[in-house]
């Protein structure tokens, strides 16, 4: 077959048009939009609520599990830190949850501010063993009678602010729940008050 001439003018004019095609296509860059200088070089700035999500999330993921035991023991220092402080101060955001809330604390406060027998029980009781190993007969009887009129007294003591207790609370937190507080208003009375935890916010003879 006979083939026709191609014009060398067309052979040029399209190689220059297709070697100019790519300039023309390519990305305009603005070179006065800031760039944050963390992020890689050829991706844009990422948005300031994603980068704190990005930093937040990698400083909460452990790198490894001897990382994230030493974070968790480094989270309960901190806590006991917290409601040591708490036992001392009375702060009620951060006690243990056996003192939280205000039917606790005023069952604390109503031990606090009267004198309870049980309250010598430990000195008492350490006096009476001491007589008790004299070996003198009439010591030991007599430690024997204070060791009995000791735990009367007691129990007489406790039943009486146990039924007065109660009966505070019920007028104070009609709609609470009030379950377990005398109890635990009666083993703070067997603690010492200067021993006691949390430390007593009343004086004695305030009315809570």
């Amino acid at each position: 077959m006979r083939s026709h001439p191609v014009p060398l003018g067309f052979v040029f004019r399209s190689r220059s048009k297709d070697e100019k095609a790519p300039a023309s296509k390519a990305p305009v860059t603005d070179s006065q939009q800031p760039r944050d200088p963390q992020a890689p070089k050829g991706r844009p700035t990422p948005k300031r609520s994603e980068a704190q999500t990005q930093r937040r999330s990698v400083a909460n993921t452990p790198v490894t599990r001897k990382e994230a035991a030493k974070r968790q023991r480094n989270e309960r220092r901190v806590q006991m830190d917290k409601q040591r402080q708490a036992l001392a101060s009375g702060d009620e955001r951060y006690l243990p949850a056996r003192d939280k809330g205000p039917v606790r604390r005023f069952a604390r406060d109503f031990v606090d501010s009267r004198f309870c027998i049980a309250e010598f029980f430990l000195p008492l009781a350490v006096i009476i063993l001491v007589l008790s190993m004299v070996r003198v007969p009439q010591l030991q009887n007599i430690a024997l009678l204070l060791w009995l009129f000791v735990i009367v007294l007691i129990i007489v003591d406790s039943v009486a602010t146990a039924v007065r207790l109660k009966k505070r609370l019920n007028e104070r937190f009609p709609s609470e729940s009030k379950k377990g507080a005398v109890a635990y208003a009666l083993m703070r009375t067997l603690q010492m008050r200067r021993l006691r935890l949390p430390k007593p916010q009343v004086k004695r003879g305030e009315r809570p």
